[in-house]
């Protein structure tokens, strides 16, 4: 036999192939790995200029609002006979025991449960504005027609 590289022909080791092989799986596999981050990134490029555009067109709504808000005049909130109702909590404490009522009677004056006459004590809740008007009356009340109250609707209970 002939010498092979007489021949003209190069034997490559089996290292050279293994290392040319790994090289080309390597490769191939960056390339995927690039063309998901290339895709992720011009998503991320697409959604921020989206967010971009959504942001200045409400800066320009905000403007004109603000322009149109201060040409126009404030209008009174409430009319003029009208009173706003508030409700603070170490008023609504002292208003229970002035009259000597339970949390359950203070609630069934308001129509409410004793448990939100709790919370509202404890500054947990508050009531909801509908119920602002029985506290309101409540407060304007003497204890002898709150008595009264209490006894009617005792009675009516117990008639059912």
């Amino acid at each position: 036999m002939t010498d092979p590289e007489k021949l003209g022909i190069v034997m490559t080791s089996f290292a050279g192939q293994f290392r040319s092989e790994v090289s080309r799986l390597a490769k191939r596999e960056v390339k995927s790995e690039v063309q998901t981050l290339k895709s992720a990134s011009a998503q991320h490029r697409a959604d921020i200029a989206a967010l971009k555009r959504r942001v200045a067109a409400l800066e320009s709504q905000l403007k004109k609002l603000s322009k149109a808000g201060a040409n126009q005049t404030v209008p009174d909130e409430q009319p003029a006979g009208e009173k706003t109702l508030r409700f603070r909590m170490d008023g609504f404490i002292s208003l229970r025991k002035k009259l000597g009522l339970t949390a359950a009677q203070m609630g069934s004056l308001i129509g409410v449960s004793a448990q939100s006459v709790y919370h509202w004590e404890a500054g947990k809740s508050k009531p909801r504005a509908s119920q602002l008007p029985a506290i309101a009356t409540l407060r304007k009340m003497r204890r002898a027609q709150i008595v009264k109250m209490l006894e009617v609707e005792a009675l009516s209970h117990s008639m059912r």
